[in-house]
């Protein structure tokens, strides 16, 4: 892969080159993509989605939408700080016009949507989706679809979903939000397709990033981009190299700062959480500054930006360090697994998941969750079925009059059918979830 086919200013719909030596300086093409996320309903309604505590009451819990934004700044100084050396060792790219803003603009803007695909009720949503088709009332459909088009289902990707609001194409709208290709290849963290499932130990296999309906999308990107495609069954591909910089972001926050939200709700003692977040931090740490704070919140938030501090040190390291094989897909772990302070991360982590994730009000909430996801599955898939095989009930008539226009476009594909009614539960945010729910059981409010 090389950095100036990695950059490409292309958009869905352009039939001529982009250069960046004739982008205007006040409003860069890659800076246009994060506004345009932030404007877009999905990015809304990430207000509403649990990061850490479902549907918490206090006023310092991160939501979907705090944590996207806290994870974009992030990301911004990761891609600018990469960016300043990139420019010193690729010349090129500065008689081109490329400078380290741009750099940090791609990464901010992947950052900042990198959850806009993510289902109400955190992760539990992802499996709750896929619950419903594996074992549930969806598992009747499983004979009618594709095995690659069932697999989508039954491990229902928040990553993938996202890719589909960003690029998918409805009337007069090409291309979904229309962004760079270089943000877009920046934001597929896994670009493979949903089978096979974890073929090897690479991190690119993990998971996966788009859906059949978007594989005409995805080839398109991958292949202006230059990714470099995988010698594996399936369609797979190796990372666009800003996808690292976005993956280590988003590690960056969700290791130190749900941390910080368990510490602040009284999930994890602070005495027993400091002595975590102070390993992270000893070579950096003022003891007398730190001492001098009065307050709990003090404390934790000193020590939330110095580890936040270090760990972009390090993860900016990792990435100049492994440049080369970073382009050409031979770096087969995130950053962070590879940093000095994996113990330490790992350590925090799985304090996390004792006190926090499974912690009985989130538990509790995600059980919750389920039930009302599938419920609403059931009951729109079934309605949108209904209309289409001209076996309406008045019931389904009313029930579509609750799904917005977009979500019912005539398909003839069973498959197209059920992902617009998979991607509208997806894009619900979790107290609508729980309003739309009650309507459809009948409790009036």
């Amino acid at each position: 892969m090389n950095w100036e086919q990695l950059l490409s200013l292309k958009r869905f719909g352009d039939t001529q080159k982009r250069e960046r030596a004739k982008q205007d300086e006040t409003r860069l093409g890659f800076e246009v993509d994060f506004d345009r996320i932030i404007f877009s309903s999905a990015f809304r309604s990430l207000q509403d989605k649990t990061q850490v505590i479902p549907l918490s009451k206090t006023d310092f819990v991160h939501t979907r939408l705090t944590h996207s934004l806290e994870v974009s700044v992030v990301g911004r100084t990761l891609g600018r700080r990469v960016g300043k050396e990139l420019l010193e060792r690729h010349p090129n790219l500065k008689e081109l016009g490329y400078t380290f803003n741009d750099f940090g603009a791609i990464v901010a803007a992947a950052s900042v949507m990198h959850d806009i695909g993510n289902p109400p009720f955190g992760h539990s949503g992802e499996k709750a989706i896929g619950e419903y088709f594996k074992t549930g009332k969806g598992l009747q459909y499983k004979e009618e679809l594709t095995d690659l088009e069932y697999q989508d289902l039954i491990d229902f990707e928040g990553n993938a979903n996202g890719f589909k609001i960003l690029t998918e194409s409805r009337e007069g709208v090409e291309g979904g939000l229309r962004l760079s290709y270089a943000t877009l290849g920046a934001f597929l963290k896994y670009p493979k397709e949903s089978l096979p499932k974890k073929p090897t130990k690479h991190i690119v296999d993990k998971k996966y990033g788009f859906f059949q309906s978007e594989k005409a999308a995805f080839l398109e990107i991958a292949e202006d981009l230059g990714l470099l495609k995988k010698e594996s069954e399936g369609i797979s591909y190796y990372r666009h190299p800003l996808a690292y910089l976005v993956e280590a972001a988003d590690d960056i926050c969700y290791t130190i700062i749900d941390f910080e939200d368990g510490i602040n709700l009284g999930l994890i003692e602070e005495d027993y959480a400091l002595e975590y977040m102070i390993k992270l931090v000893k070579d950096t740490i003022d003891s007398k500054k730190y001492h001098s704070l009065q307050h709990q919140k003090d404390r934790v938030s000193y020590l939330r930006a110095l580890a936040i501090g270090v760990l972009i040190n390090e993860a900016v390291t990792i990435f100049l360090e492994n440049e080369e094989d970073i382009l050409n897909g031979t770096f087969d772990k995130g950053l962070l697994d590879k940093c000095k302070y994996e113990a330490q991360i790992n350590d925090i982590i799985k304090i996390s998941v004792d006190k926090i994730y499974r912690s009985k009000e989130v538990v509790e909430k995600e059980v919750a969750g389920y039930k009302i996801i599938a419920d609403l599955l059931d009951v729109f898939v079934t309605a949108l079925n209904n209309k289409f095989e001209n076996k309406q009930s008045n019931y389904d008539k009313l029930v579509l009059n609750l799904l917005p226009e977009e979500y019912q476009q005539e398909r003839e594909d069973l498959y197209d059918r059920i992902m617009q009614v998979c991607s509208y539960i997806a894009g619900l945010s979790d107290g609508y979830a729980i309003r739309l729910h009650r309507k459809l059981m009948g409790y009036i409010s």
